[in-house]
């Protein structure tokens, strides 16, 4: 008997060592595989790319899978064997969400995967500067690599996102909050408006918080277009809240606007020519509906989107009497408000602002 039980402990103990040694061989091996190789990336495919810094720029497309990723990483040398990257993810059953990622490498298959699974993309800063047009906002996010300049576009003229934040106009001009903003590259261009616009709707609710209540959307349509134009008009913000209440004076008794900025925006944004330095007859006598020296009140819609202090200048204008002004001093930005023609012409001549 004792010798059976001698017997059965000594097989035990040879079976509980090969477990071991087997155990040892498989964490080893899947050691080695996990581990990143020694030389550096040397073959990169498409959409594929290593950083100045030395780190792995890796867009993983739509529809990709977890398999033809791993083909591609070892193919470029990232890491040692596509079939443990396979094992890896039939572990647990995770998917790699599509985007665009920044890896430092050296890396470990396991810190590549935790990286391509977690869905924390690569993000860009990009800065949409105050009183730009939609057209330029379109152009900076497709240099940045956000989105495409066609796609932006069409977004923002899109039927459902215009009713979906109640803009009674033909697009977003002048809904798309300037600010600066982190996308991910090859954002969808839908969610890029949808950003920028509920930006702008935050704004306002914290310079007029009774806005949504107390006005409608045509006449909060009415305040942006008016505040594109402040946008455009003004140097230095003390003056943005007296420009505002030069246009409302003008507005109560009927008298055009004759904003210089309305009339650069038909030469540059419907005409498609360079932005002037000077104004002249010529230019205010273009017959356009957005040219406010021709037609009076204000302009089928936006202009540029306005900032936060165009945008409380409309909201609480300075009160004057003054129905006039014009640049005086280039260099600093101050304007010379006057409330008669005559004192206007004195002024001097017309410059506008270059964006």
């Amino acid at each position: 008997m004792h010798k059976v039980i001698r017997l059965f402990f000594k097989t035990l103990s040879v079976f509980a060592a090969i477990a071991l040694l087997l155990c040892a061989i498989v964490l080893g091996t899947a050691a080695f595989f996990n581990s990143p190789p020694e030389e550096q990336p040397l073959v990169f495919e498409e959409a594929m790319r290593l950083e100045d810094d030395g780190a792995l720029f890796l867009e993983i497309r739509s529809g990709e899978t977890a398999q033809s990723v791993g083909r591609r990483l070892k193919n470029a040398n990232v890491i040692r064997n596509r079939y443990f990257w396979n094992v890896l993810f039939r572990i647990d059953g995770e998917f790699i969400k599509t985007g665009s990622y920044r890896i430092e490498l050296p890396a470990n298959q396991t810190k590549i995967r935790s990286i391509l699974t977690s869905g924390e993309q690569l993000l860009v800063r990009v800065t949409i500067p105050e009183g730009v047009t939609l057209k330029k906002t379109a152009r900076i996010l497709e240099e940045e690599g956000v989105c495409s300049e066609v796609e932006f576009l069409a977004a923002a003229n899109s039927r459902e996102i215009l009713e979906t934040y109640r803009v009674p106009g033909p697009s977003m001009e002048g809904y798309l909050f300037p600010d600066t903003y982190l996308f991910p590259l090859g954002y969808p261009a839908r969610r890029v408006v949808a950003a920028m616009a509920d930006t702008f709707f935050l704004r306002i609710d914290a310079i007029a918080p009774d806005a949504p209540v107390s006005i409608s959307a045509a006449e909060l349509n009415n305040l942006v277009i008016l505040a594109s134009i402040v946008e455009r008009e003004y140097r230095i913000s003390e003056e943005a809240a007296m420009m505002a209440g030069v246009f409302f004076n003008r507005l109560k008794i009927g008298m055009a606007l004759q904003s210089c900025a309305t009339v650069v925006y038909v030469i540059t944004e419907i005409q498609g020519r360079p932005h002037p330095e000077i104004l002249y007859n010529a230019d205010l006598e273009i017959r356009d509906p957005y040219n406010t020296y021709m037609r009076p009140g204000l302009p089928p819609g936006p202009i540029s989107a306005p900032g936060e202090t165009a945008l409380r200048a409309v909201f609480n204008p300075a009160p004057s009497d003054y129905l006039y002004f014009r640049l005086r001093d280039q260099n600093t930005g101050q304007h010379y408000f006057s409330r008669t023609l005559d004192d206007h012409i004195r002024a001097g001549a017309l410059y506008v602002k270059v964006r």
